[in-house]
């Protein structure tokens, strides 16, 4: 059966990927979503459908300036029209950039490098509090009591500093990176996984608990509002004149920022994917693949690993750093309940899940724990609150639905379904959704190689040293 399965999908692959096909099937495919979106915003599969035809210009066999017409197309004109359209899947698609922005520096520390990181979210954090101190009314609050603020208190800077805190955010979290990896160098493993969750934990706590003396953070209360980067009268007219006729309506201030978010997030992820993979064809991504398969053999052979495992956590932090400014700005407000070690848990689920050390896979991990968490869950708990409040009747065991308990609702349970996942996963495809060349070649010659106490397979054409006859192949 698995074999007819498998013959089944290769003829598949083989016809998309005939002559003019895959430009055909993906111009199809993402004309037909986009429409469908269009026109029942509020669709699942319509949505399911854009996506899995956007992504086909990355599977199939295409020339690159095409695959690119049909990335740009997406994401700067498709995507932002159905978000004005409406707002939820730009929300969406927002977050699945964060996530895979996070994803792809946890990916380094994780996946290059082999350092179990459990405090990811710590970086993100700060990069968060920098632009959130910084961009609001906190600097002059400082002698205040915590959740109140004088009448006509002023920002602190202006809001288009929003962009050069970008690059800061960079680098704080970058150096927050480096002090983490001083004290990691001399453990690995598990000790290694309990230092990072507890830095993660600590910094958290400190987050809620550096309102006095002085009141930096504003405690568990947060802080607000953040500021955002302007969007003057003359921008949102001329950007209506363009949207208007497309979405049909004219796009609210509030809706261009969730487009100018968007578009920033997508520079910021290209960005990101850009210097991973040349970190990763580079001597130092080499060097972080040797210290990951063999530390002790990687330093015998004159590599650094010390220096090398600091430069992993740096640069895994300013993505992460990054990315935190952005969603300070986004979200005009921060607080410790945004950076829990859970947290970091689904960052490390998107990687695991994705591929550990593939770059296209940790991003098609981002994509499907965001959509499934978000728009799955969250619309099937909505599907059952609509039944509960109905008269609906099961025919067959006469059970109303208005009995049905709310506690059965699946975004109560994202848990517990990643964690299945997971698990389904680690047993049917344990190096992950789209895998790593590398990985997937070791875990190959892992499954082939022979079993303790039992004799090595011969090579193709060589006698077998017990029965002396040749392994014939025609």
């Amino acid at each position: 059966m698995k074999t007819k399965v498998r013959s089944a999908v290769r003829e598949a692959a083989a016809f998309c990927n005939r002559g003019a096909t895959p430009y055909i099937l993906t111009g199809a495919l993402i004309s037909l979503g986009f429409v469908l979106v269009y026109i029942s915003p509020r669709s699942i599969p319509a949505f399911l459908l854009f996506v899995a035809g956007a992504s086909l210009s990355y599977f199939l066999d295409m020339r690159k300036p095409a695959r690119l017409a049909f990335a740009v197309l997406v994401a700067v004109v498709l995507v932002p029209i159905l978000g004005a359209r409406n707002i939820f899947y730009l929300e969406v698609i927002f977050q699945i950039a964060v996530f895979s922005a996070l994803a792809l520096g946890l990916n380094i520390v994780v996946g290059f490098s082999g350092l179990l990181n459990f405090g990811y979210m710590a970086f993100y954090a700060v990069g968060a509090y920098l632009w959130g101190f910084f961009g609001s009314q906190q600097p002059y609050l400082l002698h205040e009591i915590p959740g109140t603020a004088p009448i006509g208190t002023q920002f602190f800077l202006a809001p288009d500093w929003f962009y050069l805190f970008i690059f800061v955010g960079i680098i704080v979290a970058a150096i927050v990176g480096l002090v983490l990896g001083l004290p990691v160098l001399r453990v690995r493993g598990d000790y290694l996984a309990v230092i990072t969750l507890a830095f993660g934990e600590i910094m958290r706590q400190v987050l809620n608990n550096l309102d006095k003396p002085l009141n930096f953070t504003n405690g568990p209360q947060g802080i607000t509002p953040i500021q955002r980067p302007q969007l003057t009268p003359e921008v949102v007219t001329f950007f209506n004149r363009i949207f208007e006729p497309l979405v049909g309506r004219p796009v609210t201030v509030n809706q261009f920022y969730n487009i100018l978010f968007y578009l920033i997030a997508l520079c910021v992820v290209i960005a990101v994917i850009i210097v991973t993979y040349r970190l990763d064809d580079s001597k130092i991504g080499r060097a972080w693949s040797a210290i990951r398969e063999d530390e002790l053999a990687a330093t015998a052979m004159g590599i650094p690993a010390n220096k090398l495992k600091l430069g992993a956590f740096a640069v895994g932090a300013s993505f992460a750093g990054a990315m935190g400014v952005l969603f300070a700005a986004s979200r005009t407000f921060v607080s410790p309940e945004s950076f829990t070690f859970l947290a970091s848990v689904n960052v490390l689920t998107m990687v695991i899940l994705g591929g550990i050390g593939s770059i296209p896979g940790v991003i098609v991990g981002a994509v499907v724990v965001t959509i499934l968490n978000l728009q799955v869950l969250q619309s099937i708990s909505l599907w059952l609150a609509q039944l509960r409040q109905s008269d609906a009747i099961i025919p067959i065991i006469n059970f109303h639905w208005k009995d049905l308990s709310n506690q059965l609702d699946p975004s109560k349970y994202q848990r517990l379904v990643f964690g299945v996942i997971l698990v389904l996963m680690m047993i049917y495809r344990p190096a992950g959704i789209l895998p790593a060349a590398r990985r997937k070649r070791g875990l190959k010659a892992h499954l082939e190689a022979p079993e303790e106490g039992e004799p090595a397979a011969p090579a193709p054409g060589k006698p077998d040293a017990a029965s002396g006859k040749a392994d014939s192949h025609v």
